[in-house]
């Protein structure tokens, strides 16, 4: 229900600021802002989505949860499509969401609502059990192939120049 009342009311009020702004500065200053805001709020998406991909990235490189970064691209994903979407109210949540201080407070609100569960596949963490969680294996035998992959360095097929 609420976010019916949403969807009615955030186009009303986006309708009411465009008659506001465009009765006191004009209507080609008002579709001049909304354009501008369209082509800064594509720009900052664009250079905050790639820093937030490196530091996914490098989350995953160093074997560190990327719950946060992940979460930090989502709101800067929802905050492209209403700095996208023509007017103001949408254009102001989109350009705070853009700031990393607000997204990292929203991060924690968020966190604090919603109830993370963790899973693992080796019967540890609160997961299901894997299937092969009480086979325990007592002896190996490291088997060397005849012949390597010719992708690896250390094929005997092929040779270094």
């Amino acid at each position: 229900m609420w976010l019916l009342l949403l969807f009615i009311l955030i186009p009303l009020l986006e309708i009411w600021l465009f008659i506001m702004l465009g009765g006191f500065i004009g209507v080609y200053p008002t579709l001049f802002i909304i354009l501008l805001t369209a082509i800064l709020g594509t720009f900052l998406v664009k250079t905050q989505g790639i820093n937030v991909l490196k530091e996914i990235q490098s989350k995953f490189n160093e074997l560190e949860n990327p719950t946060e970064p992940i979460v930090h691209g989502a709101m800067i994903l929802f905050a492209g499509a209403l700095l996208l979407t023509p007017g103001f109210f949408t254009d102001t949540i989109g350009f705070l969401l853009l700031l990393p201080k607000i997204r990292k407070a929203a991060f924690f609100w968020l966190k604090n609502k919603v109830n993370f569960v963790k899973y693992s596949s080796s019967g540890k963490g609160g997961g299901e059990k894997s299937k092969f969680s009480d086979i325990e294996v007592t002896d190996y035998k490291e088997v060397e192939p005849e012949e390597k992959s010719p992708w690896t360095n250390n094929s005997k097929t092929h040779k270094s120049d």
